[in-house]
């Protein structure tokens, strides 16, 4: 009898231990607000200020969040206001964020040498937007030594053309932090005013007629925003001669598309705007309105002033921050491959089509659904947060509050000066958005989502012909 009660409550203990596990959702969501909340503590420290004093935990959590989920927009100038360790804790919270806590952590485990548990694969796969589990490790293998490699190469370059300007030390940490900011599509910068460089939340707006740094940081923000399943399919052409998926082909055809795009309808829009590209040369124009289109993909990096650019340019450049960049990469948005499918199905479905084919393959009314139940979410979140940013800051257009919402739902980091200014309403409305963008809309929702699915009831319900239109 002992040994049966005994057996019988080791039974229970074990679904109570099920029970209470927390899904791959939750684990991904507490796991970011941990993250969070030890930068929050290390930022308001004495420690991390340049002058040694505490940080509001207001402004230490707004820049926390930023960093983590890898967006940019600032209320404390990154390199006037941080010492070198605030600054060192941002970029640990930049790169854990821009890979994944669980790529990282998995990362650990290969280096240690550790088994990789079941779960650990499906929590990885699950952060990385994957829909299987299978090559997960491997995949991770390739992403860390593709991420350090790609940010290694433009560390150095940067560094080259830092060096000269600043010196070797802070030369060679100034590329090194840049590399690693931009290439997860930060935005964060420490430029603090040496030589009469940055400082003041002006970006690299002092060294726009620097082709070489303008290049190297267009190529991170590429590079880490067509995301990590693209990055395989690369090497598995090189190494094995294997053809792209229709995927990779769909994200780099809509990529390309959206860059050229955006470059000729900013070019259209600021080509005689003397506050911005008005006064520049030919070659100067086209290569900042090149420029402004990769940056406004979720990497916030400013080369111009895009306070004074055109409503229309500001219109244009709050649509190419919606969309953002590829599934599972350092970028935000609503993700390219989102944006690509809800185009393409409004075109088809306007034809007649009554399905989505796209490079021969069939697109399922379930995908569809989930693009625009993302999509939907995403611009309720952006109206919420813009209501409640002209409502508590005076003077605050619309245009503007609109511009400040998209920049941080699709975790950007581009601003019309207008951050630092807000309300302490507006930043916890950004603080929000920044968390939502990241973490994705459509990571939230899919316990609900799975819930709801589950509570199906057998009955179903009479058809209604809604009129639409």
């Amino acid at each position: 009898m002992k040994n049966a009660s005994r057996n019988h409550l080791r039974r229970v203990k074990k679904k109570l231990n099920i029970k209470r596990r927390l899904s791959p959702t939750q684990v991904i969501l507490f796991g970011f607000i941990a993250l969070i909340l030890i930068g929050t503590l290390l930022l308001t420290l004495p420690i991390s200020s340049a002058d040694g004093s505490f940080t509001s935990p207001k402004n230490a959590l707004f820049t926390a969040t930023s960093a983590t989920c890898v967006t940019g927009l600032i209320v404390e100038d990154t390199g006037t206001h941080w010492s070198l360790f605030g600054q060192i804790v941002i970029i640990c919270l930049i790169q854990i964020g821009g890979l994944g806590f669980m790529t990282m952590a998995v990362m650990m485990s290969i280096f240690i040498k550790r088994h990789i548990t079941p779960r650990e694969r499906l929590l990885v796969a699950q952060s990385l937007g994957l829909t299987g589990v299978g090559g997960t490790v491997q995949l991770v293998r390739r992403i860390v030594i593709g991420t350090f490699a790609v940010e290694g190469v433009g560390a150095v370059i940067l560094a080259t053309q830092f060096v000269p300007l600043f010196g070797w030390a802070k030369g060679i940490y100034y590329g090194i932090f840049h590399a690693i900011s931009f290439f997860c599509n930060a935005g964060f910068d420490v430029l603090d005013g040496t030589n009469g460089y940055g400082g003041n939340f002006s970006s690299l707006t002092s060294l726009s007629d620097n082709y070489i740094i303008g290049i190297t940081v267009m190529l991170l923000i590429i590079i880490g925003g067509i995301g990590f399943i693209v990055w395989d399919d690369l090497v598995n052409f090189i190494k094995e001669r294997k053809q792209f998926s229709v995927y990779s082909k769909f994200v780099l055809a809509i990529t390309a598309g959206l860059i050229v795009g955006g470059t000729l309808l900013l070019m259209l829009c600021e080509w005689n705007n003397p506050a911005t590209i008005g006064n520049m040369s030919v070659g100067d124009k086209v290569f900042q309105c090149l420029f402004q289109a990769v940056t406004t993909r979720t990497a916030g990096v400013d080369m111009i002033n895009n306070a004074a650019m055109t409503e229309s340019s500001k219109l244009i450049s709050m649509l190419l921050m919606f969309v953002g960049g590829a599934s599972g990469s350092t970028a935000g948005g609503i993700k390219v491959g989102t944006f690509g499918v809800l185009l393409l199905a409004v075109l088809a479905f306007s034809r007649g089509d009554r399905e989505l084919v796209v490079m021969k393959r069939k697109i399922t009314h379930e995908t569809i659904s989930r693009a625009l139940t993302v999509i939907g979410i995403d611009l309720l979140a952006v109206f919420a947060a813009t209501l409640i940013i002209t409502l508590t800051n005076t003077g605050v257009g619309v245009i503007d509050a609109l511009y400040e919402a998209f920049s941080g739902i699709a975790t950007v980091g581009l601003s019309l000066s207008l951050t630092p200014t807000l309300s302490a309403a507006a930043h916890f409305a950004i603080i929000t958005l920044m968390f939502f963008g990241r973490v994705g809309i459509l990571t939230i929702t899919y316990s609900i989502m799975l819930r709801s699915a589950q509570k199906n009831s057998c009955i179903s319900y009479p058809e209604l012909n809604m009129m639409i239109g």
